[in-house]
Parts: C-alpha cells; sequence; structure tokens
C-alpha cells in the first residue's frame, strides 16, 4: 500500500464506501506530522468492523504497527503494537499453552481496534471484556504527544479510550493478559431449543460455563419464535481428550480456507433463501444434545473457515446490527425484537444471542451492559432503514444500547453515550453522523 493517498475505502459489511486520505507508517515521528498536520482524524486496523467507525477525512492505517515486543511466557503477558492481528498473536501464544482472555467472533481485528471497541466475547458473563486484562497502552493524542495509559497513570484517557472508538487519539501498542491453557480445544455441549423460553431458561441453566452463545432463527413466529440452539464450552484439560488428541493437543492441524470469488447477485439472499439456511442449520444437528470436543478455531471463529464470506451479501454490502436489553426485560425485547424482524422480511443468516454480565463502571464507554444481546446480519435494501428504525425504538422502550462496533444506519441517541472524547483532532464518520442527528 502507498504511503498517502486518496482511495476508496469500506469495512467489512462493505458499507458505506467512501473516498479519503489513507496514510500507513510505522515511523512514530512521520505518524506525529500527519496528526499535527490535520484534524478529522481517525485510526483504522485491519477493516474488519461492520460500520463506519474507523472511517474519516485523514484515516491513519496501523497496519504497519504489526511487531511484537515482548512475550513473558512465566506470566502470561504479552506486548505488541496496535496492529497486530489476534490471528498472529494466537500462532505465537497457543502453542506455549497460552490464549485471550476475551476474544470476538474474528480472530482478524487487531489490538488496537479491540481496545478501541472494547471487545467481548462468548464469555462476558463470566470473565467481562478485553479491558479486564488489558495492562497499559500508549497512545499518541490531540497533541501528537505520546502518552503512557493504564489504571495509574494517565487514567482519564485510559478509561475514555477503552470503548471509545478512536476518538481519543492513535493506540501505538498495547499490554495485556493471557490466560493459561491445556489444550487447543473446547469441551462442548450443543442443545437444541424450541422458543426463547426454552433458550433463556438455558442461559440460567449455563451462566457457571464460561462460554455461552446461542445461534437463533429470527424469522420463526408464533410458538416457536426464537428457535434456536445453545453452544456452551469450557477449555478441555488434556486427559478429557480423545487419545488421538493427547500427541500434540497444543498444535492444531493446518485447514484448507476456501475464498469466496465472487460478489453474490442480489436475487440469491432474500427471505426465502434465509428460511431454508435456518432450516437446514437447525435441522443438522438431529439430536436434541450433543457433547464433543472442537477446536478453538471451530469454537470462537465459525466464521472465518470462509475467506471473503462478506462477499455473500452482494456488491451493496450489509449491516451488523447489534443491541443490548437489560436482563431484566431480556424475553420480553427480544420477543418484540424478534416479531418485528420476521413481519419486516429482512431475514439474518447471522444471528446471534449472549449472555452480558455486570458492567464495569470505569469503563464508562464500553458497550455491554448486564443483560441479553442480539447481533444480526442484514443485506442492505431501500427497507432496512425503516427496520433500523423500528428496531431502534425498541431497543429504546426498553433501556438497552447499540453497539458502535457494528453500527452504520442507526439516527438513534443510544448510540451516542460517549463521553470525554470530543475534539476536534480524531473525528469519525460515524461520530459526525451521531451528532448530526441529535442536533
Amino acid at each position: 500500500m502507498k504511503p498517502n493517498f486518496i482511495q476508496k475505502v469500506t469495512n467489512w459489511g462493505n458499507f458505506p464506501v467512501v473516498e479519503k486520505e489513507i496514510k500507513s507508517e510505522d515511523s512514530i515521528e512521520k505518524i506525529k506530522d500527519f496528526v499535527r498536520n490535520n484534524n478529522e482524524v481517525i485510526a483504522r486496523g485491519n477493516g474488519r468492523c461492520y460500520g463506519d467507525a474507523s472511517l474519516s477525512e485523514h484515516i491513519f492505517s496501523t497496519k504497519r504497527l504489526n511487531k511484537f515486543i515482548s512475550f513473558d511466557r512465566l506470566n502470561g503477558v504479552i506486548e505488541c503494537e496496535s496492529g497486530v492481528l489476534l490471528s498472529e498473536i494466537l500462532e505465537v501464544i497457543v502453542p506455549q499453552g497460552y490464549f485471550l482472555y476475551v476474544t470476538p467472533g474474528t480472530k482478524f481485528i487487531s489490538v488496537g481496534g479491540a481496545i478501541a471497541s472494547d471487545v467481548h466475547g462468548k464469555n462476558h458473563h463470566a470473565e467481562g471484556c478485553f479491558s479486564e486484562y488489558l495492562e497499559t497502552f500508549s497512545l499518541l493524542n490531540e497533541n501528537s504527544e505520546v502518552i503512557t495509559c493504564s489504571r495509574t497513570q494517565n487514567e482519564d484517557k485510559f478509561w475514555a479510550t477503552i470503548g471509545g472508538m478512536g476518538l481519543t487519539g492513535i493506540i501505538l501498542s498495547a499490554k495485556f493478559k493471557l490466560k493459561n491453557i491445556e489444550t487447543a480445544y473446547i469441551r462442548q455441549e450443543s442443545i437444541k431449543a424450541q422458543n426463547l423460553d426454552e433458550i433463556f431458561k438455558l442461559f440460567d441453566e449455563s451462566e457457571s460455563w464460561t462460554y455461552n452463545v446461542a445461534w437463533i432463527d429470527c424469522l420463526q413466529t408464533g410458538k416457536n419464535i426464537g428457535r434456536s440452539i445453545m453452544m456452551r464450552g469450557e477449555h478441555a484439560f488434556k486427559h478429557e481428550l480423545p487419545k488421538k488428541l493427547h500427541q500434540n493437543p497444543l498444535r492444531l492441524k493446518q485447514k484448507f480456507i476456501p475464498k469466496v470469488p465472487f460478489y453474490f447477485p442480489d436475487f440469491m439472499l432474500n427471505k426465502w433463501s434465509v428460511k431454508l439456511f435456518n432450516y437446514l442449520y437447525y435441522s443438522k444437528q438431529q439430536k436434541k444434545e450433543v457433547k464433543n470436543f472442537v477446536d478453538y478455531e471451530t469454537f470462537f471463529y465459525p466464521l472465518d473457515v470462509v475467506n471473503d464470506w462478506n462477499k455473500i451479501y452482494g456488491k451493496k454490502g450489509f449491516i451488523q446490527y447489534q443491541m443490548v436489553i437489560p436482563k431484566e426485560k431480556g424475553k420480553a425485547g427480544m420477543k418484540k425484537i424478534l416479531e418485528t424482524i420476521a413481519k419486516s422480511g429482512n431475514g439474518s443468516f447471522l444471528a446471534v444471542l449472549k449472555l452480558f454480565g455486570k458492567e464495569n463502571p470505569s469503563a464508562y464507554n464500553s458497550f455491554p451492559l448486564e443483560g441479553y444481546t442480539l447481533a444480526l446480519d442484514f443485506k442492505v435494501n431501500p427497507k432496512l432503514a425503516k427496520l433500523v428504525s423500528d428496531l431502534d425504538e425498541i431497543v429504546e422502550e426498553f433501556g438497552g444500547r447499540i453497539y458502535l462496533t457494528k453500527d452504520s444506519m442507526s439516527k438513534s441517541s443510544l448510540t451516542n453515550y460517549l463521553r470525554n472524547v470530543q475534539n476536534p483532532k480524531f473525528v469519525s464518520v460515524q461520530h459526525k453522523r451521531i451528532l448530526s442527528n441529535s442536533n
């Protein structure tokens, strides 16, 4: 990539597409010059967020900040530059008996992006967000100064940057803790649920499990609304594994990763194809409950098994809409949301339900609050704006929040909960949209 030029830029949803200046450097002095000489700057990692949060008039790509700094194998602490991907970290740490405490549904995000979004995973109810295990990071601030941020040093910037969507500066490097593991495998249970009552009961019964997630059929109605499959898991100990996996329990066999070669035509993804997919996905598990062992990639990153899968949604792209509803209102809120989606005819291949634990009051810009979160993919189409508006109203009615990392269309003030981050130096397309809709 050339260091500095105007180009078309979009993130993983291929919506929206903008023509902006993008620069990539590994020299701190040159990065300082870029920030010093421009307003409306935003950092962008690997572009795997779904919305418009990492788009701005002047984009700094962290892809060249891709070096490891240290790995304390004794204490399980790693330090690296902000452009290093979680996939690259896993390649280093898993063979050494470590894993990430918190990981989202793709391993192809940058460390800087993980902090700016304060990413969560399937274990928020048990282990919180990425920030819980973050020790320090270096930040290039609005004055082009590099400062060290931690819970005891520049703590105001530390907490404002966590979940701050890049609006406090450019994260240059970070140090964080890792989790001990004995194997690269997960002991998994998959349990079918016929409706919302069953899946919420399963979540209640599964709170002692470290990892919980449910795929949900968002087009079901009536007595089958909320039909789903719960997947819960724990890191497997070596003695639990089948004998065939004992020899190299921390190393996975290399897999063939297919690639979607072209953008699918618009007509291929519609209400009926989504209904068929959902039927087949639910029916492929014939038993009510299945217990097995799967490798960590299968459990945590099911979509990463196909490169460029975003092309399935066509050239117009797609959005991901993710909200959280407080726990005491979770079932009623999710029922209304699912009824609204089914009525709209905007089906989602990917509809994922998770449970959040208590929020960390110090991380005031983080998305999670104690409750249930649902993430959905929708192909961009003329009816989508109306659906998003309807969903925003329901989330507001039930006292919920919308996830900024996924947002690219919401006009609701529910997205505008960022604090201590407004300055003219670091501004995103998303933040300008939110502010203009709030005025």
